[in-house]
């Protein structure tokens, strides 16, 4: 068995995830207070364990204040941390490490970090996709999808547009995965 996976991640309307360099400055502009967080708190609040990747944690880090304390954080890398604000490390394979984590407890895990997504995607692991559609073309970056994954059928479970230009669509794996625990987002 494993926990049930969900991935939340704001793209470029092209589907960049961040500029060639890592940077994310480009959404900054679309932080609105009157708008809220676009349900990332209520999103978090269904979490128990964040999975993500090295250069997630690295960009997280240089935020300020570790953002995470309440959660179990998993970071997947080959590489010693320098700073460890309480994670644990693992490598390999996802679905491993997803089921080590549930059997540990884990019941809903959000997976973080581009490459670890598509990993996620290509092992056939990601059960909810939320994608967060900014108004903003980057022309070049990091790209969210990449040829050769596999195929995957999704179900749209809802949608929703801001006043900032943003538009969330919120998928499910149109068929149960097997394997998942049933937790409900």
């Amino acid at each position: 068995m494993r926990p049930r996976v969900s991935v939340y991640l704001g793209v470029s309307l092209d589907l960049r995830i961040a500029r060639d360099d890592g940077r994310l400055d480009w959404l900054e502009r679309y932080s609105d207070p009157s708008v809220g967080d676009y349900g990332y708190a209520a999103f978090m609040a269904t979490v128990d364990t964040l999975v993500m990747g090295r250069s997630t944690f690295d960009t997280v880090l240089g935020f300020g204040a570790w953002p995470f304390a309440a959660k179990r954080v998993v970071v997947f890398t080959n590489r010693p941390l320098d700073t460890n604000p309480g994670v644990e490390t693992v490598s390999g394979s996802l679905v491993s490490a997803l089921e080590s984590l549930h059997s540990r407890g884990a019941r809903h895990v959000y997976l973080d970090g581009g490459r670890l997504v598509q990993q996620g995607l290509t092992e056939g692991v990601v059960d909810a996709l939320t994608l967060s559609i900014v108004p903003h073309l980057l022309g070049s970056g990091r790209p969210l999808f990449t040829n050769g994954l596999p195929e995957l059928a999704l179900q749209l479970v809802g949608s929703q547009a801001f006043p900032t230009g943003l538009v969330q669509l919120r998928y499910q794996r149109a068929e149960a995965a097997p394997g998942t625990t049933g937790v409900e987002r």
